[in-house]
């Protein structure tokens, strides 16, 4: 992982560019169908977190709030105002007639696809789909103007979830899900996960990215990220799994990165990310850069500029985007495994590739009949930026 100041400046020299549309504080606005206004803004949020802490956030790159506990409330979207966060958040009486910031946008409930608990005990089925686009419909009707986000569990990435009690090994729902939002996101944590099938898997954030998107029919798909122990009491992500799950989540098309911060064990922290030094400054360090690529992530995705080649094609992720005479491409590993890169810029023969390695260290490639080769480490990550 990066971890120096030189480092940092040379992202911010080689972001230059696209950097004039940082020059100011972006504005943080969707449109009525989730896409930023602002193409200097990319969502870097945190879940449920306590209005207290958005300045403390705001320090380490966190522009988006996602989720109220309890809320909205006049006092916490005040605090929020303050703090100039905003935030999406439950539409309910006092958010409808609040006027002006801080809501960008609505939550449209969490996790309605795994069981829900029946009163009295028990768990029954989850929410159907058409009780989602139901209402989903109502709140556009209640404000046609903001988007609606909503978070699906972990069976957007895994099958086998046995939380999705009835509806376990049916995938096909979540197509008939994303019917009823504006945004969808998905939470699934490999890292600190119990079960052997998904445990240091790290590729469940990609299937679950791919999964909603390929079902969303081009709606924006955020993933959340594990950044603590969540509720494993041994385990928790290093700084270096983490920025591995957002650039997988990326290199495989998310549109935003929610941070997931609370733990539950060994004892209850609300604001994980903050506690833990070592993630805390990973993360600060990764959300600058997701700060200055906003406008390169914000352009159309060009799903055809780039092809992957040889018989390992499909341990990669890849993404392209062209910013002026650039093109763009981010590649992820979804295996542990080391393993070889082969990659064909489409209607391109000749050109160069340069790229930042893990240490930091610019590595440059000329293109050989518009192809480029090189090693990727397990669950790594390549910032690719190619000119003629």
């Amino acid at each position: 992982m990066r971890k120096s100041c030189t480092v940092v400046a040379a992202l911010l020299a080689a972001a230059a560019p696209f950097a004039a549309a940082q020059s100011k504080s972006p504005d943080a606005t969707f449109d009525k169908e989730g896409r930023p206004k602002d193409p200097a803004f990319f969502p870097v949020a945190v879940w449920l977190q306590a209005p207290h802490n958005a300045q403390r956030y705001r320090e380490i790159g966190i522009n988006l709030y996602v989720g109220l506990f309890g809320g909205p409330t006049e006092a916490q979207l005040t605090a929020l105002r303050d703090a100039k966060m905003p935030v999406i958040c439950q539409q309910n009486e006092v958010g409808l007639h609040w006027k002006g910031a801080p809501i960008v946008g609505w939550m449209h409930g969490d996790e309605p696809d795994n069981a829900q608990a029946k009163e009295g005990g028990g768990y029954g089925p989850p929410v159907a789909p058409k009780e989602i686009v139901a209402g989903y419909v109502d709140m556009k009707k209640a404000d046609k103007t903001r988007p609606v986000l909503l978070n699906l569990g972990q069976g957007a990435a895994w099958d086998g979830w046995i939380g999705r009690g009835v509806r376990t090994n049916h995938p096909e729902d979540y197509r008939d899900y994303v019917e009823g939002c504006d945004i969808a996101s998905f939470d699934i944590y490999p890292v600190t996960h119990d079960h052997r099938d998904v445990k240091g898997h790290l590729e469940f954030v990609a299937r679950g990215v791919q999964r909603l998107r390929e079902g969303g029919r081009g709606k924006p798909v955020w993933a959340c990220i594990e950044t603590g122990h969540v509720s494993s009491k041994d385990t928790r992500p290093t700084p270096q799994q983490v920025v591995d799950e957002v650039w997988i989540a990326i290199a495989s098309g998310a549109a935003g990165i929610v941070y997931f911060c609370h733990e539950f064990a060994p004892a209850f922290v609300e604001a994980g990310l903050l506690a833990h030094e070592d993630v805390r400054a990973a993360v600060a360090e990764l959300d600058a850069e997701l700060a200055e690529l906003a406008p390169v992530l914000n352009a159309a995705v060009l799903d055809d500029a780039v092809k992957l080649r040889g018989d390992d094609a499909e341990r990669f992720a890849v993404r392209a985007h062209r910013d002026g005479a650039t093109l763009h491409v981010f590649v992820a590993s979804l295996s542990p495994d080391e393993g070889e890169l082969k990659l064909t810029v489409k209607g391109q023969r000749v050109g160069a590739a340069a790229w930042r390695g893990d240490e930091g260290k610019e590595q440059k490639q000329r293109l050989k009949d518009g192809g480029l080769t090189t090693q990727l480490r397990g669950y790594g990550h390549l910032h690719l930026r190619i000119t003629r």
